[in-house]
C-alpha cells in the first residue's frame, strides 16, 4: 500500500473511533481490552497519536517517551481524541517525502513507517470502540487488513520482544482467501518467529485462514480464534493467543 492510503485509511479509522466511542459513551466498557473502558481506550489513542505527530511534524531523530494522558472526560475527551488525531493526518500529510525522524521497524521511510503504524493503531482501536458500541467490531477493507497482518507478523512479531516461542519448531500458515495472500510462520524456542509472505508448500503444524479482516482482527485478539477456520494443531492457534500480545 502507498504512505497516502494509509494516511486515508487512517483518517477514516479515527474518525470511526471516535464516532463509536461517543455513542457508547466514555463509560462503557470495552470488551476486547478486558479492564477498560471507552475513556481509557480514547486516552491511550489520544496520547498514541500525539505522540507520533511529534516525531513527524518536529522530525525528532532520537527516541522520546509518551506523555501524560489526558484527564479529560466525555464529550471534552472525545473532542480531544478528534483534535489529536486531526493533527497527527495533518502532520502526515504536510511532512516530506524526505522526512528523516525515529521509527522502530523496518519500513521503505520513515514517513511510510509512521502512516502505517498509526492506521493500523487506529484501526485496531477503531475496532476496540466498536466492540464497546455493539459487542463486536465492524468490517475491515481487505487490502488494508492485509497489509495489517503483514506489519504484525513480519513487523512486530520479527522483534526479540516477541513472546511467541515454542519448545520444539513449529510452522504456522496464515491464509487469506478473499485477498489471496499468504504467510508462512516459522516458530522456535529461541528466536523471534520468522515470517516468509508466501505459502512454502508442503504440510504445517497449524493454518488459521479466513477473509483478511476476520484474520486480522483475530491475529490482534479483538475476535475470538473461531472467527476464522484452524486446521492442524489447535494448541498452536491458542498458544498465539495467549502470548502475541503487543505492549
Amino acid at each position: 500500500m502507498t504512505t497516502i492510503a494509509h494516511i486515508e485509511a487512517l483518517e477514516t479509522a479515527g474518525r470511526g473511533l471516535a464516532d463509536a466511542a461517543a455513542g457508547a459513551g466514555t463509560d462503557s466498557e470495552v470488551p476486547s481490552c478486558p479492564g477498560w473502558r471507552v475513556r481509557d481506550l480514547l486516552r491511550h489513542t489520544a496520547s498514541v497519536h500525539r505522540w507520533a505527530t511529534a516525531f513527524v511534524a518536529e522530525a525528532l531523530t532520537a527516541y522520546r517517551p509518551e506523555g501524560e494522558e489526558t484527564t479529560l472526560d466525555g464529550d471534552e475527551l472525545t473532542a480531544y481524541y478528534r483534535e489529536e488525531h486531526a493533527r497527527l493526518v495533518a502532520a502526515l500529510r504536510a511532512a516530506p517525502a524526505s522526512l528523516e525522524c525515529w521509527t522502530f521497524l523496518p519500513s521503505p521511510s520513515p514517513l511510510a513507517f509512521w502512516a502505517r503504524r498509526q492506521a493500523h493503531e487506529t484501526l485496531v482501536h477503531r475496532a476496540d470502540a466498536e466492540s464497546a458500541l455493539r459487542g463486536a467490531p465492524g468490517p475491515v477493507a481487505p487490502a488494508i487488513a492485509a497489509d495489517g497482518i503483514d506489519e504484525l507478523l513480519a513487523g512486530f512479531h520479527s522483534l526479540d520482544r516477541s513472546r511467541v516461542r515454542t519448545p520444539e519448531p513449529r510452522t504456522l500458515r496464515v491464509r487469506a482467501t478473499d485477498t489471496g495472500d499468504a504467510w508462512t510462520v516459522h516458530l522456535t524456542a529461541t528466536e523471534p518467529p520468522r515470517t516468509e509472505r508466501k505459502d512454502e508448500g508442503g504440510g504445517v503444524d497449524t493454518e488459521l485462514s479466513g477473509p483478511a479482516d476476520r484474520l486480522y482482527l483475530t491475529l490482534w485478539n479483538r475476535l475470538p480464534t473461531d472467527a476464522v477456520t484452524v486446521t492442524g494443531d489447535e494448541g498452536l492457534a491458542r498458544l498465539w493467543r495467549e502470548t502475541s500480545a503487543i505492549g
